[in-house]
């Protein structure tokens, strides 16, 4: 196989353009040109099971971990039952839990940060959403 090398820009805008940990850049860029998506491209467990929670088009798998400071203290949620649950409450979309935390209009997918299972690294929600 050989291999490309790219500037960071170029990087940035394939990571951003990954809807999930499991897209690769490979796919991003098949997507791009228009080719048929390669047998090896996507894993079958990526396929949603019951409890995960998917909004805007974008599929947290149960146990997924959220986290957001906010004035100077950390807030903890987790994907459970289709849903984001913090401190107990369900919640719906990512604003909507913000919400819940700020008293005041936010953007749910700026305010968060998550990681999936399996995952060590944290990232922004924003950067898992694909914008069309």
């Amino acid at each position: 196989m050989r291999t490309i090398e790219v500037d960071f820009d170029v990087y940035k805008a394939l990571t951003m353009r990954r809807a999930a940990e499991e897209i690769t850049e490979n796919d991003v860029l098949r997507e791009l040109l228009g080719l048929t998506r390669s047998d090896k491209s996507r894993p079958a467990a990526n396929a949603a099971t019951p409890g995960d929670w998917v909004t805007k088009g974008v599929r947290f798998p149960v146990g997924t971990e959220f986290r957001a400071n906010y004035k100077g203290q950390t807030y903890l949620g987790r994907v459970e039952g289709a849903a984001l649950v913090l401190k107990g409450e369900r919640f719906d979309t990512p604003s909507a839990a913000a919400m819940s935390i700020t008293r005041n209009p936010v953007n749910g997918w700026t305010f968060w940060e998550c990681r999936l299972p399996g995952q060590a690294s944290w990232q922004m929600l924003k950067t898992l959403r694909k914008i069309v």
